[in-house]
């Protein structure tokens, strides 16, 4: 009997030891060019080491990835100095990496690996405007009240951002929220005469921008960094040892090179990290460029069946929940007309938080990121069709055939199951049918905090501003509702087919 116990417990711990040597190493990265590309660096140079890497792309701004960090849900992600100390600590005066560990430490957080370049926050202009309104630094912008900015709602809302520039140098301009994907596009095309910029942004040499100089040195130093986990050197010795490698290895020009050949080019980013590790510089942007895959080939890419079953994950889970709780609770409160009236109140209510709104508290509430909130909001936004739609179709029910059914002897709950609801079937998968049809389309959003699905692509596109992947993205979508359509109107007239039989 001992034995047994001995080689079943022998058999149970190689058991966790194999599953624990099989956990990946979860790298994540936020929704610009910079962060992907660095995203892949790391997770080329730990895959080196053997270890098995999994990277979360594109999970979001700032607030995003450092929940995700903290909630476990990644280990480690590129991250810049000054970020950590303003945003994440609230730390202005934290300017070494020192003091940064020792004020991450109570998070179970560190830095290190310092890559050597820094990447900081700039206001960017076209020369010939700066030159016209003679804008050489961020105090002049002073004197421009009318200039027009478009600024990118991260940097409108950190706190080494806007609010701290425009206090600092008394600012008096209120400028418009404009993703950073596309507001390159808006300067060139004159709708804004400013935007907010990454000293190591591609788009800045490429379109001959001015950066606006910071006189008095108001934005802190934005070293890039790896933010990690503090058990991650233990869960991940040969990966770490690796990943220490990088220290000091990409300079500023260099990177800018990386970011240029990923955003005008339009190389992979696991060819753009392949580059970033070899000793000879990446090549110019554009030259030797090859003919980009038109939209057709991106449609149809390596992915795409992977992104159908997580967006069809994602919608058919959602409003399957949303039926097993919107039916039965409108069933309660079909009779308790002011109980309704609260319960499509409520529902309706939720139909008005802004998606991304909805998605950050779940966020917060949860604890995590990914597919667990995705499916709540999808199915908190589906609620309300399908509780609208199963009182609509029981209150059409007429009351002489519940009067019927009940003369015929059947109980309250008989009368509901056979009567009833059989009648309010094609109201209530009306309901379904238009519930399906929202939760396709706000799962795209999902991929903001790394749900995938075919919002990935878009999301991705947003920020390289690439037209094509952001139709490849869209296209698949426009698909699958045409297709759902498609299927409840077969469902529908099968339905009233058989009523008539």
């Amino acid at each position: 009997m001992r034995s047994r116990l001995v080689a079943l417990c022998f058999s149970l711990a190689c058991l966790m030891a194999q599953a624990q040597a099989a956990e990946p190493l979860r790298i994540g990265s936020k929704r610009f060019t910079e962060s992907y590309v660095l995203a892949e660096v790391l997770a080329r140079q730990a895959r080196a080491s053997g270890t098995p890497v999994q990277v979360l792309a594109g999970l979001g701004n700032t607030a995003i990835v450092a929940a995700a960090l903290a909630a476990g849900t990644i280990d480690l992600y590129p991250e810049y100095t000054g970020t950590i100390a303003r945003e994440l600590l609230q730390r202005p005066d934290i300017d070494s990496l020192a003091a940064l560990n020792a004020a991450l430490a109570p998070q179970g957080l560190g830095v290190a690996v310092p890559l050597g370049f820094q990447n900081g926050y700039a206001l960017a202009m076209r020369a010939p405007d700066a030159d016209r309104r003679q804008l050489h630094s961020l105090a002049d912008l002073a004197k421009q009240p009318g200039l027009r900015l478009g600024l990118s709602n991260e940097f409108l809302g950190r706190a080494d951002g806007w609010p701290g520039l425009a206090a600092h140098y008394r600012l008096p301009q209120r400028p418009e929220a404009l993703d950073h994907g596309l507001a390159y596009q808006a300067l060139e095309a004159g709708q804004v005469d400013a935007v907010d910029a990454y000293t190591t942004d591609a788009q800045v040499a490429r379109r001959g921008l001015r950066l606006l100089a910071d006189a008095d040195h108001w934005f802190p130093g934005y070293e890039a960094v790896l933010l990690y986990r503090l058990d991650v050197p233990r869960r991940f010795p040969a990966a770490w040892a690796e990943l220490q490698k990088l220290q000091g290895r990409i300079d500023a020009p260099r990177m800018a090179a990386l970011n240029a050949r990923a955003e005008i080019d339009g190389a992979p980013f696991e060819t753009v990290a392949q580059e970033a590790l070899q000793d000879t510089p990446p090549p110019p942007p554009d030259a030797g460029k090859a003919t980009p895959p038109g939209w057709t080939a991106r449609l149809f890419g390596p992915d795409l069946a992977r992104l159908t079953r997580q967006h069809l994950t994602l919608v058919a889970v959602s409003v399957a929940l949303a039926v097993l709780i919107g039916v039965p609770l409108a069933l309660w409160s079909v009779r308790r007309p002011r109980a309704r009236g609260v319960l499509l109140a409520v529902a309706g209510l939720l139909q008005t938080v802004p998606s991304l709104a909805l998605l950050a508290a779940l966020i917060s509430w949860m604890g995590r990121i990914g597919t667990a909130p995705a499916l709540v909001a999808l199915a908190l936004y589906a609620l309300l069709p399908v509780m609208r739609n199963t009182v609509a179709g029981l209150d059409a029910v007429s009351p002489g055939l519940r009067q019927a059914a009940r003369a015929l002897g059947m109980t309250s709950a008989q009368c509901l199951r056979l009567v009833e609801l059989p009648l309010a079937l094609p109201v209530l998968l009306a309901g379904v049918r238009t519930a399906t049809t929202i939760a396709i389309g706000t799962a795209t959003l999902a991929a903001f905090i790394g749900a995938g699905g075919y919002g990935e692509r878009i999301v991705t596109g947003l920020a390289l501003n690439d037209h094509g992947l952001l139709l490849a993205g869209a296209l698949p979508a426009a698909a699958l509702a045409l297709a759902s359509e498609a299927l409840f109107g077969l469902l529908g007239r099968r339905l009233n087919t058989g009523r008539q039989n």
